[in-house]
């Protein structure tokens, strides 16, 4: 089985597992603990958040660890709405956001914040014209996501932290998908948090982390909790936020050439597609609003998940979009942004590339889709 799918989870770095049963043996002392074993393991923990906020150059005081970047998202938002830089109730995020966003703003609908959503236009993007214009006297949070996970978007970070910082409103964004991807050391400074997640740059499952900027005076969602100066309550993962920065590290040393590489093979896979680029819409955005690892697309009159089960059975792991939706059989987040009709959404699929992609497997899985296609004989794209 050839793998595509790994803007949904990445193996995990042999070196960095490595360092995960080390610590897991060697540093396995709770981190709250007064005693010696227990400073050993709060040792390697600081020393973890320091390298970790030194790959971004942010203020480490600001930096805590999650169990991934869903939960990250749900305590960062909560931790920005406890402290408002004004009056009111109104929230302002993307249509495209992972459900995580989504979940967290509709419990907030229901205790009494208005919610607006922001479409994408065409290529991708948020469309900061319409961002700017639904932004209201009450309106104190904004949350939009770096890295589109489905068709590999970025949107612009610094202009809408621009935005946010005349106006006076916190802006939390996802960076789950650019984490490591894209060098983040000027953005990152720009926002009031960010959430990002291990297990998609080759590190553990379970374990990520939020920054907030460390002048804002947050509230604990969770009352009593003793762990990370309170922003969540459990006993820490050590073993694996040891295990998270070593892939970090790893990774991020290597970003321009990770980007030169999956350029290279995005355009042998859309060439690979010329025999039905009559039959298929990829969607994305220019060369510097683009992450070329992802690459999401329609087949005219194909369902993804067909397509998907296709291309499993001639050994090819593809997907049908966000893992954390699909469990849901909704409409992917994206569909519904970019304004696609219930039975568009469901011809899309995705392919992401990773560090053991071959130009020789994207040869392989262009040509397999395209006999597919030609075997379904579905008509021109109109």
């Amino acid at each position: 089985m050839i793998y595509f799918d790994f803007a949904a989870t990445t193996p995990l770095d042999r070196e960095a597992a490595e360092v995960y049963v080390k610590a897991a043996t060697e540093y396995f002392g709770n981190s709250s603990s007064l005693h010696d074993i227990g400073g050993q393991s709060t040792a390697l923990l600081e020393n973890c958040r320091g390298e970790l906020a030194a790959l971004l150059e942010i203020d480490k005081k600001g930096l805590y660890f999650t169990s991934g970047g869903s939960e990250g998202n749900f305590l960062a938002l909560e931790a920005l709405l406890s402290a408002p830089l004004k009056n009111g109730r109104h929230i302002i995020s993307g249509l495209a956001e992972h459900s995580s966003v989504h979940g967290v703003l509709k419990r907030l609908e229901k205790a009494g914040y208005e919610i607006t959503l922001i479409p994408l236009d065409d290529s991708g993007l948020i469309n900061l014209e319409q961002l700017v214009d639904s932004i209201r006297p009450d309106t104190i949070v904004i949350s939009i996501q770096h890295v589109n996970s489905e068709i590999g978007t970025i949107q612009p970070i610094g202009d809408i932290a621009k935005i946010c910082k005349n106006q006076q409103i916190h802006f939390h964004s996802d960076i789950v998908q650019s984490y490591g991807k894209i060098d983040l050391k000027s953005i990152a400074p720009l926002v009031s948090s960010f959430s990002f997640s291990g297990h998609k740059i080759y590190g553990p499952k379970g374990i990520g982390g939020v920054y907030i900027d460390p002048r804002i005076p947050w509230e604990p969602f969770f009352p009593g909790g003793s762990h990370e100066r309170g922003f969540r309550p459990g006993t820490l993962n050590v073993p694996a936020i040891a295990a998270l920065t070593v892939a970090a590290q790893k990774i991020m040393k290597h970003i321009p050439e990770n980007l030169e590489k999956f350029s290279r093979l995005r355009e042998t896979f859309i060439e690979s597609l010329k025999p039905i680029e009559d039959h298929i819409v990829v969607y994305c955005g220019s060369k510097h609003s683009q992450l070329p690892g992802i690459i999401g697309l329609r087949i005219l009159g194909i369902e993804g998940q067909w397509m998907m089960l296709e291309c499993n059975r001639a050994g090819f792991a593809i997907s049908t979009g966000s893992a954390c939706q699909i469990g849901m059989q909704s409409p992917l987040n994206v569909a519904q942004a970019l304004g696609l009709k219930n039975e568009e959404a469901k011809e899309f699929i995705r392919i992401s590339f990773g560090h053991s992609t071959t130009m020789e497997e994207v040869l392989l899985l262009g040509e397999t889709i395209v006999k597919i296609a030609h075997a379904f004989a579905a008509p021109p794209v109109i």
